[in-house]
This record gives C-alpha cells, sequence and structure tokens, in this order.
C-alpha cells in the first residue's frame, strides 16, 4: 500500500508538472515559490497554528462552503481548472475536489508551509492526484492568461494588500466567463447552532469571530470592481433566520466577461 501511494503521488505529480509547463511560468507539482521573502520560523509556525485551527475549530465550514460553490457554479460535471487561492492547509479544495471528479486544482498560498498539510488532507481524500500547490503572491499570480474557470479563497484577501491589484490578477487568470468567489465568512447554509459554536465556542468567548466592518468591507469590494470596471458582480452578506449577532461574513461573487 505504501509503494503503491508512492507511485500514484510520483504519477500525479508527473501530470501536474506537464500542465504546469503547459500553462504556468514555471511550476511543477508542488512549487516553492514565495513570492516575498518570509521568516521561515514564522512561516513554519503560522501554517502550524492555523492548520490546527481548520481541522478543528473551522473545520465545519468547509464542506457545506464547497458543497455551496459547486452547486452555484454548477461544478459537479464540469471538466476544468480551479484555483484556491490563500487556501493554507487545503481544507476547502480538498472538499472542493471530493466533489468535482473531472476537475483540476491549484492550491495557490504565499506560505509553502502549508503544503505538506495540505497535501496529506488530499491523498487521505483520494484527491492527491487532482490537486497541485504553487507558492504565488495574490498580486502577482503565477499563472498565463485566461487559465482558470473558477477562483475561490475563503479568509485570505484581508492579508492581499493591494487589493486592487490582486483582483486585477484574479480577473486576468479567469477564463472568459470563467468566475471568482471570493470572500471571508461562513457558508450561508451552515446551521445557526453550528455558526455560533464556530464564532463563540462551547463557553461563548472561544470560537472564531473576527471583528471588521461588515458595510466598510462591502463599500471597498464594490469600489474595486467599479475601478476594475468589472460590472458582473454581486456582494453577499448571509443573514440566515436566527442568525442576529453571529457574523457570517462577507463573499463577492464576479464572472469575466466573454466566451471561452
Amino acid at each position: 500500500m505504501v509503494i503503491m501511494n508512492y507511485f500514484r503521488r510520483i504519477t500525479a505529480v508527473f501530470i501536474l508538472s506537464v500542465l504546469c509547463n503547459l500553462f504556468l511560468s514555471g511550476c511543477s507539482g508542488i512549487v516553492e515559490r514565495p513570492a516575498e521573502k518570509q521568516d521561515s520560523n514564522e512561516s513554519r509556525a503560522y501554517a502550524e497554528r492555523f492548520s490546527r485551527t481548520a481541522a478543528t475549530t473551522l473545520a465545519p465550514v468547509y464542506a457545506p462552503l464547497a458543497e455551496q460553490i459547486v452547486a452555484d457554479f454548477d461544478l459537479a460535471g464540469k471538466d476544468g481548472i480551479g484555483i484556491d487561492l490563500g487556501g493554507g492547509p487545503g481544507s476547502l479544495i480538498v472538499e472542493l475536489a471530493k466533489r468535482t471528479d473531472s476537475m483540476q486544482w491549484m492550491l495557490a498560498d504565499i506560505n509553502p508551509e502549508f503544503f505538506s498539510y495540505a497535501s496529506k488532507s488530499a491523498d487521505s481524500a483520494g484527491v492527491g492526484h487532482r490537486i497541485g500547490m504553487i507558492a504565488a503572491d495574490a498580486k502577482d499570480l503565477p499563472f498565463r492568461d485566461n487559465y482558470a474557470d473558477i477562483i475561490v479563497s475563503r479568509g485570505s484577501f484581508p492579508f492581499w494588500g493591494d487589493l486592487n491589484l490582486a483582483f486585477s490578477e484574479i480577473h486576468r487568470v479567469l477564463k472568459p466567463g470563467g468566475a471568482a468567489y471570493i470572500g471571508r465568512g461562513l457558508p450561508r447554509s451552515l446551521p445557526v447552532d453550528t455558526a455560533r459554536l464556530v464564532r463563540f465556542g462551547k463557553d461563548g468567548k472561544s470560537g472564531n469571530s473576527p471583528q471588521y466592518d461588515l458595510d466598510k468591507t462591502a463599500d471597498t469590494l464594490e469600489t474595486i470592481m467599479k475601478e476594475l470596471s468589472i460590472t458582473d458582480y454581486t456582494i453577499q452578506r448571509p443573514a440566515p433566520p436566527g442568525s442576529e449577532g453571529i457574523n457570517y461574513g462577507i463573499w463577492l461573487s464576479f464572472s469575466k466577461s466573454g466566451r471561452n
């Protein structure tokens, strides 16, 4: 079994290397191409901390979010390429790959210390052969123009710095007719009791409840879309019945005009 898993991983990396040579500006199955110099100890410590959070506090979020994305963008039976930008330990991209048998996925994160966690999760879920990994800065994506059918990101965009440049890069990389789903928070289908547990913990104060101004964030995202002349977009602020006092987050969805 160990030998079979090894050869399966080698085969997957070879195939992804071919795809990367065709479509990317230099990558392989797992590429350590840091866009900015980072302290390796800090990067490793952060990857360990967040991977632990993703596997515990945030664990209930990823499967329903993936189900929502697959349904909203009709990905279940689709061929194509998807990117999870700032996907960290791969919690979301693994769930997406499990639900999209014909799609290839790329995990792009500025911190390659996450990749060992993501690789292990992908292999455990049986989707490692369809997930590649590349270190990438959102402001300088190492993908050719018109590359991806969909780009998703959960919880990453507040750390991108120049959001105009990052969203411009996302738009560039999307195929004509492709779509992006970028945001932070929870899927709209997450039960309120589960959302409350994620946000506030069992004791009501030790969960994962970031504080930010939803109105200001919505204004910022709308301004960026207008400045980039992207007209086909929506900004969603989920608020299921009974969720008063629970921050479900904010999500931006937009499409690239034209036909592939």
